[in-house]
């Protein structure tokens, strides 16, 4: 299977962009973030034992889901760039079970460098938006995001054989498979929050063009630096800054944001 066609099955791209755009962006703002808290809760990795469960979730998505990377044997996924990163998480309540993280990597002098800085450089086309631009302490990077197949709902999801296994709709109810397109969306808003309360100023990701079009459905407005190459799949570097990102949110995800940003800060408190 090439890159583009994994990446189509990834946690985000596969399930979010299609779901994304076919949501109805103008429910009751309060019944968006009352649905999600219902069911899940945003965290983050305050000590070993819960980045340890980020490092299995990575691998369990990317290693042995999409072979993205190469099998640990102590069923871990984790990088040069972990030193420098916070992580969250997103707790599905009722089971207790972690369904996805994402990180944010910075960048504190000019030897800690971004992912993309390493591997994409030269994917950055926008010279007034280059991170070369701006004070190390004030850029960042989210990457690594990943949500278990579990916790995915897709046509494909209910073939023998799909790559990803099958989703036992007996485990969870009709309500709370609702609110899982919402995880991808979570972890972006737990990520932002953890970059505007640390003071982040620009943002940089790497993402599939049609998952930054369908974020626009909320209002995630991220700022396409050039055109995208093959990296772990048809990916083009992008841009966000808090101001971008707070003022063009829809209401009803606004509240969410509100709702899932409250958590974060709390975490970040009791950080290590």
């Amino acid at each position: 299977m090439s890159w583009s066609k994994k990446l189509l099955n990834a946690p985000v791209i596969g399930n979010v962009t299609k779901r994304i755009a076919s949501m109805k962006v103008n429910h009751d703002a309060m019944n968006i973030a009352e649905h999600f808290t219902q069911f899940l809760k945003p965290e983050v990795a305050i000590n070993d034992e819960l980045r340890d469960e980020v490092f299995r979730i990575r691998h369990n998505v990317y290693c042995e889901e999409l072979a993205f990377e190469k099998v640990k044997d102590e069923g871990k996924e984790h990088d040069e760039f972990d030193g420098q990163s916070t992580f969250s998480m997103i707790k599905h309540k009722p089971s207790n079970i972690y369904t996805s993280c994402v990180r944010v990597v910075k960048s504190a002098n000019e030897s800690e460098a971004l992912p993309i800085e390493k591997y994409c450089i030269e994917a950055i086309q926008n010279k007034e938006l280059h991170p070369s631009n701006f004070p190390r302490h004030e850029i960042a990077e989210i990457s690594r995001l990943a949500v278990k197949a579990e916790f995915r709902r897709r046509k494909t999801d209910k073939f023998k054989g799909s790559a990803i296994g099958a989703i036992s709709e007996s485990s969870y109810s009709e309500t709370e498979l609702r609110c899982f397109p919402f995880i991808a969306i979570g972890l972006y808003m737990a990520a932002a929050t953890m970059c505007i309360e640390t003071g982040v100023k620009h943002i940089y990701v790497m993402m599939e063009p049609r998952l930054a079009r369908s974020m626009k459905f909320v209002g995630i407005n991220f700022v396409q630096l050039g055109d995208p190459i093959d990296y772990h799949g048809l990916r083009a570097p992008y841009y966000i800054s808090p101001s971008i990102f707070l003022e063009n949110l829809s209401p009803g995800f606004k509240c969410l944001y509100e709702k899932i940003s409250q958590d974060i800060c709390k975490h970040l408190s009791l950080v290590e």
